[in-house]
């Protein structure tokens, strides 16, 4: 047996082993959920041959963990940002700068992009029949908002302009889409929020605030959801949450006050919000009353969390002084089970998780 595939081995076994000895995971995250999929990379050095030194080998892929089981879905260490579509029978991800998209039992891997551009962030459209994707030229370059055929074709720019489109997002219904478009000028940066068909058509302005940034968009039952503040990072960096209608109209605070809030994901069923505040994540359903605390995080943590399909638990990644883990959390109940953490010390190096996480719909 080689170094790789002994490490392979050993990997997912003690994740087979973590998972079972946490029989909350499959009542936590069961109901009528799906897998929990995200990427994982982490390096090992491979025994040399007559005494020469060990070569670092990168492994990793996609894996996927449901009632306390966890699957490799593919073995290149590249593939991140998985993405489910609405039937959940298909995952769109980036590998090494183009998009893809495999099976949930990581069979039928396709190529969707291709060319020298770094392709990023794929999501498929509600319809099943296209993949929104983050597009750049170089690294570090302008993002621009393109679409592509869920069987693979010539990729469209949505909202051609020469400012950039990030973070975009469909609605439930699929016919439309609201993104962040950052402008410059001179030294000052701002992002406002716009909206465009599929097709490329109606591109509507729904915000227009100088040095006050809006991000973080999401659609929930009555419009849009979305953080306002200054993206900065560090000190400068601050956030509130806003809704308003899905044209731009009605604007109305939802969460502000003492402590940055920032916008997670919205539940399938369009009423309830996640959000990261301070040190912690919280639940509140959109409109009038209070929040509730679900987790305590860590200081100076980082955390990306999403939905199940029926809205009664929610998936998080959290990350903070160089530990990472995926943690399940029953809305009704509050109870907390880990579905995995970042493992590879005793393979020789660290391993990274995620950043982005997605929850496998189920109908």
């Amino acid at each position: 047996m080689s170094t790789r595939t002994a490490i392979r081995t050993v990997f997912i076994s003690v994740l087979g082993l973590l998972a079972l000895a946490l029989p909350g995971a499959a009542n936590a995250a069961g109901h009528r959920a799906g897998a929990v999929v995200f990427s994982q990379s982490w390096t090992v050095t491979e025994e040399g041959k007559e005494g020469k030194a060990g070569e670092e080998v990168e492994l990793g892929g996609l894996f996927a963990v449901r009632d306390g089981h966890e699957n490799q879905l593919t073995e290149n260490p590249g593939d991140s940002e998985p993405s489910f579509s609405a039937d959940g029978r298909t995952i769109a991800f980036a590998r090494e700068g183009h998009v893809y998209t495999v099976r949930p039992d990581g069979s039928g891997e396709r190529r969707l992009t291709t060319g020298d551009a770094l392709d990023s962030r794929p999501q498929i459209s509600p319809n099943g029949r296209i993949v929104l994707f983050e597009r750049r030229a170089e690294e570090g370059a302008t993002a621009h908002l393109y679409t592509v055929p869920i069987g693979g074709g010539t990729a469209k720019e949505l909202a051609p302009d020469t400012a950039e489109d990030v973070e975009a997002r469909f609605s439930p219904d699929g016919s439309k889409i609201v993104f962040v478009r950052r402008t410059t000028t001179g030294a000052q940066v701002d992002d406002d929020l716009y909206s465009v068909r599929p097709n490329g058509t109606a591109l509507t302005r729904l915000t227009s605030t100088a040095r006050v940034d809006e991000f973080d968009p999401r659609y929930f039952a009555g419009g849009i959801v979305y953080s306002r503040g200054n993206q900065s990072e560090g000190a400068a960096g601050y956030a509130d949450i806003y809704t308003m209608k899905a044209n731009g109209a009605k604007v109305a605070p939802l969460v502000r006050g003492v402590g940055s809030a920032y916008v997670e994901d919205v539940s399938p069923q369009g009423h309830t919000l996640i959000f990261r505040r301070d040190r912690g994540l919280w639940e509140k359903r959109i409109g009038p009353g209070k929040a509730k605390k679900l987790a305590e995080l860590p200081d100076g943590s980082q955390t990306n969390s999403v939905f199940s399909s029926d809205g009664r638990s929610v998936a998080t990644l959290i990350e903070a002084h160089g530990e990472q883990q995926v943690m399940a959390i029953d809305l009704a109940t509050g109870r907390r089970s880990e579905l995995a953490e970042a493992y590879g010390a005793e393979a020789g190096g660290a391993a990274t998780i995620g950043p982005v996480i997605d929850w496998q719909p189920v109908r």
